[in-house]
């Protein structure tokens, strides 16, 4: 897919490159990819559920949802009005997984591994609390 000039223009003063660094961005052929399919991943939104919590300090329970646009942006008026760091710092692996498997024509989906886990270890571990999320692409709703 041709990309025009004016969303390479665009791209250029949303990242703040000068025409050297966007010479190198353009030059870069995953670059083109990676932008000729972003608008459909944009109509999408990365969802990760609590699956299961024990503990929480942050009182993250079963059934509280974090979501994310297509670009990896936390959609903060839809989630808790609290976010615990651990839990949203565990997310980035599986958030980076299913953009890359969605530029790969791949479903994300059916990714196998999709349940991550906060980095505290729980009481019986010698921490305080425990979640589990589990990560999901849906299609975006319409404001």
């Amino acid at each position: 897919m041709k990309i025009s000039e004016d969303v390479w223009k665009f791209l250029q003063q949303h990242l703040g490159y000068s025409d050297e660094e966007m010479k190198k961005f353009r030059e870069n052929p995953r670059n083109a990819e990676v932008i000729s399919k972003a608008p459909d991943l944009m109509n999408k939104t990365i969802v990760f559920e609590v699956v299961d919590s024990h503990g929480c300090n942050s009182q993250h329970k079963v059934g509280d949802k974090f979501y994310f646009d297509g670009s990896g942006n936390l959609i903060t008026k839809l989630c808790p009005s609290r976010v615990c760091f651990s839990a949203l710092s565990s997310m980035a692996p599986l958030l980076y997984s299913a953009s890359e498997l969605f530029y790969a024509g791949v479903d994300p989906n059916e990714m196998r591994f999709k349940r991550v886990g906060c980095n505290d270890v729980g009481v019986d571990c010698g921490g305080w609390g425990h979640i589990v999320m589990e990560a999901r692409i849906e299609d975006r709703k319409k404001e």
